[in-house]
């Protein structure tokens, strides 16, 4: 036999075992953290080598045949900021605008009227966390908004206005994390290319990329997808599609569902572009979005530890989590999503990601 086909038959055998015992493992954190349905991938520049879901789409059905499938959409939360980021890899690469483009300068009439201390932020300040905008990370802060009206593009950009005649933060941190930096960040993206978010959202990634998503819930987009799950009168329920609960006013910080096949090949690309092997992007942009600023540079978090370097992001609504991690010297990345928000759930995922990490 081929020496080069021993080896690929000697190496999918090991993968398959490998893929079964994380497999037993991943269960047993389903259970015991409560976790309904879970979804992971290990990725190299190379291959997706595992890509495994498993589960139940809503936690009363456990006792039923699991439906997990390899279409389930799950919601990434704030790891769609890397999304974003990489947008705005692609208008700066197209230059269409520049990472030290100030807001003020693409928006000169709105500057009388905001907080002076913005008058310098530029897109880099805002996708990295540096502006010092308001957070808007919970709902309560979102409760308080005025009734913004219009398609989700005006209502966007009514809310960047209003995020812009707030106080800022003042305190001595690295970065001050904010879902509303976004928002106002892409109404910049918006004014350059013409379009949308979700145009350029559907442009990019779909037709140029052909990675899939759902803006929003998986299950507000079609029947038999995952629900979000979260705590109610203590005890752990599937979240219904039509509860009241709006994230556009913030949705390129969070509000995107991908299933593991397509947020695996997101992941990839990055990889590859690390490598220099992918030319979607410039290799210094795909560096830039990672490793731009300490410890939080566009849409990834970033850390050397152990002579590791490290970048990641963690995401949820409440609903769903995602953890996606990218080794940058070793080239390769690990994703754990669940659909649900809950802090037991959250530690099975880092347990979970720990556990792929020992391949």
């Amino acid at each position: 036999m081929n020496r080069k086909i021993l080896i690929i038959i000697l190496l999918l055998g090991f993968n398959k075992i490998q893929a079964q015992d994380f497999q037993k493992f991943a269960k047993s954190i389903m259970v015991k953290d409560s976790i309904p349905e879970m979804t992971f991938a290990i990725i190299t520049k190379d291959s997706i080598s595992i890509k495994k879901v498993l589960g139940h789409h809503k936690i009363t059905e456990l006792n039923e045949k699991s439906n997990a499938n390899i279409n389930d959409y799950f919601h990434l939360g704030s790891n769609t900021k890397a999304i974003t980021g990489f947008i705005a890899g692609y208008l700066v690469d197209k230059q269409k605008i520049k990472w030290n483009t100030k807001f003020f300068d693409l928006f000169p009439k709105l500057k009388k009227k905001s907080n002076k201390d913005y008058h310098n932020i530029t897109l880099k300040d805002l996708l990295s966390h540096r502006a010092n905008i308001q957070p808007f990370t919970s709902g309560t802060e979102f409760k308080k908004l005025p009734n913004f009206k219009g398609n989700k593009e005006k209502k966007r950009a009514e809310f960047s206005r209003y995020v812009l005649t707030l106080s800022v933060i003042k305190n001595t941190n690295v970065y001050n994390y904010s879902n509303a930096g976004y928002s106002v960040a892409t109404i910049m993206l918006e004014k350059v290319s013409g379009k949308s978010w979700e145009n350029l959202c559907n442009e990019i990634l779909k037709s140029h990329l052909e990675i899939d998503f759902v803006f929003g819930w998986p299950n507000r987009n079609a029947k038999n997808q995952p629900y979000g799950h979260w705590i109610e009168n203590g005890k752990i329920v599937p979240v219904r599609p039509d509860v009241e609960y709006d994230l556009s006013l913030a949705e390129p910080s969070g509000d995107l569902s991908m299933n593991i096949e397509n947020y695996s090949k997101f992941i990839q690309l990055n990889i590859k572009g690390l490598s220099n092997e992918n030319d979607f992007l410039k290799p210094s942009t795909y560096n830039f979005l990672q490793t731009a600023m300490d410890e939080y540079a566009i849409g990834w978090g970033n850390y050397t530890k152990n002579n590791k370097q490290i970048s990641e992001h963690a995401g949820s609504d409440g609903t769903f989590f995602c953890y996606a991690q990218i080794d940058r010297k070793q080239l390769i990345g690990y994703v754990v999503i669940v659909n649900s928000g809950t802090k037991s759930a959250q530690n099975g995922v880092f347990e979970m990601i720990n556990e792929l990490k020992k391949k």
